[in-house]
C-alpha cells in the first residue's frame, strides 16, 4: 500500500490544514483517498484574521501562548477585564470567534459572570472557553453555566500532589469533541499510563482535599485582613467583596487560592525568605502550601507596564493554601511576618 502523510500545517482559503492524506489502497473509499483535514469552522483558533477575547489577568503562561504562538498564526487577541460585562461587549468584533475566561483570575482573583458571558458569546456565534483550574469541578461547573469548553490544568487540584503534568479540555457537544479529538490524536498530546494513574488516584480525594483547602484558606484570609502590613487581601470567600452575590450564585465554594498585597516590597521579600512550613515555589493546588512571587515567577514574561497595570507588582504575593494543620500554617505566617 502506498500511503503518504503531509504533517506540515499549511494555509488555504479554508484556514489552516491540519494534515493532508493520500493513498493508492483501493480498500480505502475513493472519496477518502486524497483529502485534507481541516479544522471545522466551529473551532476558530486556526485561521488568519480570527479574533479572540481573553481575560487580561491571566496565568502568565497563557499570555505567553497568545503572544508567541497565536500572534504568529495570524490570530489577534484582546485581553480585557472580563469581570466587567460592558468591557467584554465593547471588545467583540465581527471576526471574534471565542471568548476565553479565567475565573477566578490568576493572580488577582477577579470573577467573571460565566452565564452572562456565555449568552453574549452565543448571541455573536462565538465559543466560550473557561479555565476552571483554580476552583476545579468540585466548586465550579462552567458547562452547566453555558461554557462550550472547560480547561483544567490537571497538574493542580485534580491530581493534587505536585507530582505529574497533565491538562484537560472538557466539552458538552459531541461534534466539538470529535473535532478536538482529531487534533489531539494528530498532535500526539497524550498522557503516559503512569501519569494517568497518578491523576486518577488524585481525583479520588478531590472532595476532601478541596474542603480542607477552603477551610484553611478562609482562616488565613481573615488572619491576613487583620495584619497592618497587608494592604489588601484577594480571596473570593470574603464577605467584603462587592461581587460576593455573583460568586455565591455560580460557585459552590471558594477554593484555596489567595493573593495579598504587602505595604512594601521589602516586606514581601522578607516573608518569602522566612517561611518554613510554607514553601516558596511556583505551582498550586497540591496538598502543600506554596507561596509565589508572581512578578518574578508566573508573570515574569509579561511586559512590566502590562503587569503593573493589572496590579502584579513587587508587593503582591500569591498563596496556594494546602491541607496542613491550620495552627501550623498560622504559626509559620506569624514568624515570617515578625
Amino acid at each position: 500500500m502506498l500511503c503518504r502523510y503531509e504533517r506540515t500545517i499549511f494555509k488555504s482559503d479554508k484556514g489552516f490544514c491540519i494534515f493532508a492524506y493520500s493513498t493508492s489502497d483501493e480498500s480505502v473509499p475513493k472519496e477518502a483517498r486524497n483529502r485534507s483535514y481541516y479544522h471545522d469552522d466551529k473551532i476558530h483558533f486556526t485561521a488568519i484574521g480570527y479574533h479572540l477575547i481573553a481575560t487580561d489577568d491571566l496565568y502568565g503562561g497563557t499570555l505567553r501562548l497568545w503572544n508567541t504562538i497565536s500572534h504568529k498564526n495570524g490570530i489577534s487577541v484582546d485581553c480585557v477585564d472580563t469581570s466587567n460585562m460592558e468591557t467584554v461587549k465593547a471588545a467583540i468584533r465581527p471576526e471574534t470567534k471565542a471568548i476565553y475566561l479565567e475565573t477566578p483570575s490568576n493572580p488577582m482573583m477577579k470573577v467573571a459572570d460565566i452565564q452572562a458571558i456565555a449568552e453574549l458569546a452565543h448571541a455573536h456565534e462565538c465559543l466560550l472557553i473557561v479555565d476552571n483550574t483554580f476552583l476545579s469541578p468540585y466548586f465550579q461547573k462552567p458547562l452547566t453555566l453555558g461554557a462550550d469548553i472547560v480547561v483544567h490544568s490537571g497538574t493542580k487540584y485534580l491530581e493534587g500532589h505536585n507530582d505529574t503534568l497533565s491538562g484537560f479540555l472538557v466539552v458538552r457537544d459531541d461534534a466539538l469533541y470529535q473535532q478536538l479529538n482529531n487534533i489531539y490524536k494528530t498532535t500526539g498530546a497524550c498522557l503516559s499510563p503512569f501519569d494517568s494513574w497518578l491523576l486518577l488516584r488524585g481525583i479520588k480525594t478531590l472532595a476532601v482535599r478541596m474542603e480542607q483547602h477552603q477551610k484553611n484558606a478562609l482562616a488565613i484570609a481573615h488572619w491576613l485582613e487583620q495584619r497592618p502590613e497587608v494592604e489588601k487581601v484577594y480571596y473570593i470567600g470574603l464577605d467584603s467583596r462587592p461581587d460576593k452575590a455573583l460568586i455565591d450564585r455560580q460557585c459552590s465554594g471558594y477554593g484555596g487560592m489567595i493573593s495579598f498585597r504587602l505595604n512594601s516590597p521589602e516586606k514581601a521579600v522578607k516573608i518569602l525568605e522566612s517561611v518554613k512550613l510554607i514553601r516558596f515555589a511556583e505551582s498550586l493546588g497540591g496538598v502543600e502550601s506554596l507561596l509565589t512571587y508572581p512578578m518574578k515567577q508566573t508573570h515574569a514574561d509579561v511586559p512590566v507596564e502590562v503587569r503593573e497595570a493589572l496590579g502584579v507588582d513587587e508587593k503582591l504575593l500569591r498563596m496556594s493554601v494546602g491541607i496542613e494543620n491550620i495552627d501550623d500554617l498560622l504559626a509559620d505566617l506569624e514568624q515570617a511576618f515578625a
